[in-house]
């Protein structure tokens, strides 16, 4: 197999996904504060901006931006994951490789990540985070997730509520890349089947 070379650049942004080992669990959304506490522990020590973020039963969708002079996410994710699972107890199924390294089997070994490299990059992405819930059947409407950065991003005026929920952003070609600049022209919009309507859930908290 051949060996995953990550790149490191400082003050960064980049769109996560990370997933716990049981793929049809809900640690996340049952173990919410524990998850908030290990975040704000880690960016305490290591800070950096959550821009988005979408937290589902068993995965995290996530952008942050990296301070100006530091590229090192994998120690931040180390931090986190680790303040996530002290305390919880180990799995009673873990895989023998998970078992030989002495690991709890909590989370999901590695995780995706993704450099944004321009302006149409960094909103597709932020859009499949805001529609993560509905794209994934727990919802009708993104604003009713809990877990989820929406909720700020519509008091900011930064997402209409009213936005059809079948509809997702389609990046357009590559340009430079300008996190300050003002998006131009309109997005492409991709129509979605709908999730069903008796799947929605109602949680009062936001994340």
């Amino acid at each position: 197999m051949p060996n995953y070379i990550r790149t490191h650049r400082p003050g960064a942004q980049l769109f996560f996904t990370v997933r716990l080992a049981n793929r049809n669990g809900d640690l996340f959304v049952r173990e919410i504060e524990r998850l908030r506490h290990a975040t704000r522990m880690t960016r305490t020590r290591y800070p950096f901006e959550i821009n988005e973020i979408v937290v589902l039963p068993a995965v995290i969708h996530t952008i942050w931006t990296l301070p100006p002079d530091d590229s090192d996410f994998s120690t931040r994710w180390r931090m986190l994951k680790s303040q996530f699972s002290r305390g919880l107890p180990t799995p009673a199924h873990r895989d023998p490789v998970t078992i030989r390294r002495g690991e709890k089997g909590i989370w999901q070994r590695r995780f995706w990540e993704h450099h944004l490299k321009d302006t149409d990059d960094y909103e597709a992405h932020r859009q499949m985070i805001l529609k993560a819930p509905v794209q994934a059947g727990l919802v009708r409407r993104p604003q009713d997730w809990a877990y989820t950065s929406v909720h700020r991003a519509i008091r900011r005026g930064e997402y209409d509520p009213q936005t059809p929920v079948g509809l997702s952003y389609a990046p357009s070609p590559t340009k430079a890349y300008n996190p300050t600049a003002p998006m131009r022209g309109k997005p492409r919009l991709t129509r979605h089947p709908l999730p069903n309507e008796n799947s929605a859930v109602t949680e009062s908290k936001s994340l």
